[in-house]
């Protein structure tokens, strides 16, 4: 009969629960959804009817007593409210369970969602709970749910286990594979204090996550200058030597904090443009400005750093740096080379003429640079091999213009032709929603 297809059904939810211990949220939603479904759409019988106090009767198997960790499962998945929640009653002896009753903490039914809140919270902070030994596999369940319409008490259940629990817990969870898990350890952790300035820097700069990252950069900004006056040394150092050009300007903008602004002078020359921007804010609020220094390395001929031109055009004047900056263009250095080309852009001071041979240039860098440069002068500057702006697509034949030719592609209408006449606002409808064949279509 349907004995096969419920199989089947168990043999799903036993391969689930080999992979619990992973903390693998998707897999537990997806096998929610798809219990309930195969129950109500796919012509299995009806979810398990059995109460705590009555017997139990399974598809496939019959008698009294516990049901099994399978049909448990498909129990707590059912369509059915009532049977959903009296085998919340036999969940809190199944931890493998517990990812479930999660999900049943943000149920569509009232006294399903009550009675699993019950449960999560005696397992997470009851007597003889052991929260930091379950939250591996049930925090990214409970972060998958809480975007739902009632999952937004689980998450706060565990935030707060998190905050006053034991530290172990926040440990446990700052190595955890969910993006979110580890987001929402490391922010509770610098809340709590629970990170050294050290282990704050080390964690933005290895860390593969951008938003741990900042929070962490964030907390050991925030830590430079305190009574300790850790931070103010090795951590900030650290952060100076990060990979990541938003660690390092962090490292910078701390500089001034921490009584080390002179220190801010080599990051005018960053290969980050963000960078050399706080390398800059620093000096001048300590007097120093930083237009003469970058004049002064532009003048260092081959002491000069790689992105010193691009520095001195960002806080340059055109008349007087663009001249250096074309000298630059020359440089056997291809590094320079670019960071010239990329200088003249930002002064405004590209001749598309002058520029154009370093189409040609053997590095890459150069090549790229100088694209990027003459891209405005795309549809008048016939160069092979510059980027032009994709040809403007005739519009869809309009109601009233049938006699005035598309404009070429790149350029002005021709001379002589009448200009086409605004699209009615119908017209547009049709082709803002894409329904040109909506509007007349035989009946």
């Amino acid at each position: 009969m349907h004995t096969s297809a419920f199989d089947e059904i168990l043999h799903r939810v036993a391969q689930v629960l080999a992979g619990g211990e992973e903390g693998d949220a998707d897999a537990w939603t997806a096998l929610d959804e798809d219990i309930r479904r195969a129950l109500r759409y796919g012509g299995l019988p009806p979810a398990p009817t059995w109460f705590p106090d009555g017997p139990t009767r399974f598809p496939g198997g019959g008698g009294t007593g516990r049901p099994g960790v399978e049909r448990l499962a498909v129990a707590l998945c059912g369509p059915d409210g009532r049977i959903r929640e009296a085998a919340l009653a036999y969940a809190r002896d199944t931890p493998a369970l517990l990812p479930l009753v999660v999900i049943r903490c943000a149920d569509w039914a009232g006294p399903v969602r009550e009675r699993a809140r019950t449960v999560l919270r005696a397992e997470l902070s009851g007597p003889g709970s052991r929260p930091f030994e379950t939250l591996g596999a049930l925090a990214p369940v409970v972060l998958r749910v809480a975007g739902r319409r009632h999952g937004d008490a689980a998450r706060e259940l565990l935030v707060q286990v998190l905050r006053e629990g034991p530290e172990a817990g926040v440990t446990a969870l700052r190595a955890s594979r969910d993006r979110r898990v580890r987001r929402l350890a490391h922010r509770i952790a610098v809340d709590r204090g629970l990170l050294s300035p050290a282990q704050l820097a080390a964690t933005a700069v290895a860390d593969p996550d951008v938003v741990v990252q900042d929070l962490c950069a964030d907390a050991v900004l925030a830590a430079v200058g305190a009574d300790d006056g850790t931070a103010g040394g090795a951590p900030l150092t650290r952060l100076l030597g990060a990979r990541q050009g938003r660690i390092r300007a962090a490292g910078v903008t701390g500089l001034r904090k921490a009584g080390r602004a002179e220190e801010a002078e080599p990051f005018l020359y960053d290969r980050s443009a963000l960078v050399r921007a706080c390398a800059r804010w620093v000096l001048r609020q300590t007097g120093t400005e930083p237009l003469p220094l970058y004049r002064a390395a532009c003048a260092a001929g081959d002491g000069m750093p790689d992105h010193a031109p691009t520095g001195l055009a960002e806080c340059g004047d055109r008349a007087t740096d663009a001249p250096v900056l074309w000298e630059f263009t020359g440089d056997e250095r291809p590094r320079v080379r670019a960071a010239a080309v990329a200088g003249l852009r930002v002064l405004d001071a590209v001749r598309p003429g002058r520029l154009a041979p370093l189409l040609d240039d053997s590095s890459p860098r150069v090549v790229r640079e100088t694209r990027k440069a003459l891209r405005p002068w795309a549809d008048h500057f016939p160069v092979a091999g510059l980027p032009r702006p994709a040809a403007v697509a005739p519009s869809p034949r309009v109601e009233g213009d049938t006699t005035t030719p598309p404009p070429e592609a790149g350029g002005a209408p021709r001379s002589g032709t009448a200009a086409p006449e605004a699209p009615r606002a119908r017209g547009r409808m049709r082709r803002m929603l894409g329904f040109r064949g909506v509007f007349h279509r035989p009946r």
